[in-house]
């Protein structure tokens, strides 16, 4: 998997290296599925080579319908165990490319995916968000909404978002 992206960035507000370009120490990934995923964990397993006690955190959101009338539980779209089964696989990405990270997951209702990523990066102290923009058609996205433009609305970090590769 060999890819090209450049990574010599200008960020307001970061903390700066010796050679003077920024220095993410805490990266934050959201992964959907790690297939999806791999373009982000590729770019934030160098940035965190190039830093010095780097630490990146991979987190899922198990989404969930919120409770309907006559209902009392929630419905999620997929059970714990296969998230964490999704996390190990983007775990293993990230050790075959040198890097060691934690790994969480958080639930969300349907719709504010963006602001729990954003929240968890706020609680983590998150210096990067490292996330896929996944390719849709601009329409789709205008009237359905993205979940990147999203985050990187809400995120009080800066966010680097990666194109997936199109083939």
């Amino acid at each position: 998997m060999s890819m090209s992206h450049d990574l010599h960035v200008a960020v307001p507000a970061a903390d700066v290296s010796s050679e003077g370009e920024p220095s993410f120490q805490r990266i934050l990934i959201p992964v959907n599925s790690a297939a999806e995923s791999a373009e982000a964990l590729d770019v934030a397993t160098r940035i965190s080579s190039s830093t010095i006690n780097s630490v990146l955190r991979l987190l899922h959101i198990r989404i969930y319908d919120p409770p309907m009338p006559r209902c009392p539980g929630r419905f999620y779209l997929e059970t714990v165990a296969e998230a964490a089964a999704l996390l190990d696989e983007a775990q293993l990405i990230l050790w075959g490319g040198g890097a060691q990270a934690t790994a969480a997951v958080k639930d969300a209702p349907r719709g504010e995916v963006a602001a729990a990523i954003a929240q968890q990066a706020a609680a983590w102290q998150a210096d990067v968000i490292v996330l896929t923009r996944r390719s849709r058609p601009a329409i789709s996205r205008m009237l359905l909404g993205s979940v990147a433009d999203q985050v990187m609305r809400m995120a009080t970090c800066p966010v680097l978002t990666v194109h997936p590769n199109r083939k």
